[in-house]
């Protein structure tokens, strides 16, 4: 049974309107990931971007060491957005990213059983605390760090919206901040194009096809307008075959290359991508405090 949630789901996704979705919904059975490629070899999709519902609440934070050879973002989520300004939240998720820069812990659940800077107490007791003290359920939701041969330079973006790591085999700091907004605001998934998955390409690969043949063009015809489209496919969603947002006439690899740099690895996190927030009828979450 098609609902109308599985309509609002895919429309919130995809950008496509109502309609158009209950009908790729009905036709595959209500199947979310074959519906949403179909609206997009339709070209009736706006965007495959919207998959990811920003919707929890909290702080990224980011943490380097002064030799800027380490360096660590963290995402800690509270209940509201009330909670991320808040002084208290704000010095503990910075003190979590110093933590895990220094400490080099495994995982979350390791990094809780840490010593929470020079206290006695562990990570996971002091959030208890903040967590009574503060009035919100929070949690840790996540880290990366990097320790580079390089250096590692980390960019916070919307007072803790969007946070950035990027380790740099050769470059200079100012360079590398260059290229940490570039990822804050191009949403890069992959550094090159040798780090997609094949299976990824694949996909794409089939989808631009079945766009083709669906304006009307032989088979034949498609294949070489497949190969003609993917570039702009890479483009989006590798790093170094990006428009350098300063200067679009270049891309990201040429900068790159023009300055004898070279990028390893990074990061990006924005508070709450892939975590869908319960809505909640205010009207009605006051009558229940009132009863």
């Amino acid at each position: 049974m098609i609902t109308a949630e599985l309509v609002k789901n895919l429309r919130e996704r995809t950008g496509a309107g109502m309609m158009d979705c209950k009908k790729v919904l009905t036709e595959t059975n209500g199947d979310m990931e074959k519906a949403a490629e179909l609206l997009r070899e339709r070209g009736i999709a706006k965007a495959a971007k919207k998959s990811g519902r920003i919707a929890a609440e909290g702080l990224v934070a980011a943490y380097v060491s002064e030799d800027k050879k380490v360096g660590a973002i963290v995402e800690v989520n509270a209940e509201t957005d009330f909670v991320a300004k808040n002084a208290e939240f704000i010095t503990f998720v910075n003190d979590i990213a110093e933590i895990v820069a220094k400490n080099n812990p495994e995982n979350v659940e390791k990094l809780l059983e840490d010593k929470y800077k020079n206290e006695d107490r562990t990570v996971k007791e002091v959030l208890t605390d903040k967590i009574a003290t503060i009035g919100e359920n929070m949690t840790i939701r996540r880290f990366e760090r990097f320790e580079s041969e390089g250096l590692v330079e980390s960019y916070i973006h919307g007072g803790g919206k969007i946070a950035v790591l990027v380790d740099f085999a050769k470059g200079d700091s100012e360079l590398a901040k260059d290229v940490c907004m570039q990822i804050a605001a191009a949403r890069p998934e992959y550094l090159n194009r040798e780090s997609v998955p094949a299976e990824r390409t694949e996909k794409e690969m089939e989808i631009l096809k079945a766009q083709a043949m669906n304006e009307g063009k032989p088979a034949e015809i498609a294949e070489k307008m497949v190969q003609g489209r993917i570039g702009k496919f890479y483009s989006e969603i590798c790093l170094l075959d990006q428009e350098f947002v300063k200067d679009p006439s270049i891309k990201v690899g040429d900068l790159i290359k023009g300055k004898s740099a070279e990028i390893v690895r990074f990061a990006r996190f924005e508070k709450g991508e892939g975590i869908e927030k319960k809505e909640e009828n205010f009207a009605e979450e006051v009558m229940k405090q009132l009863k």
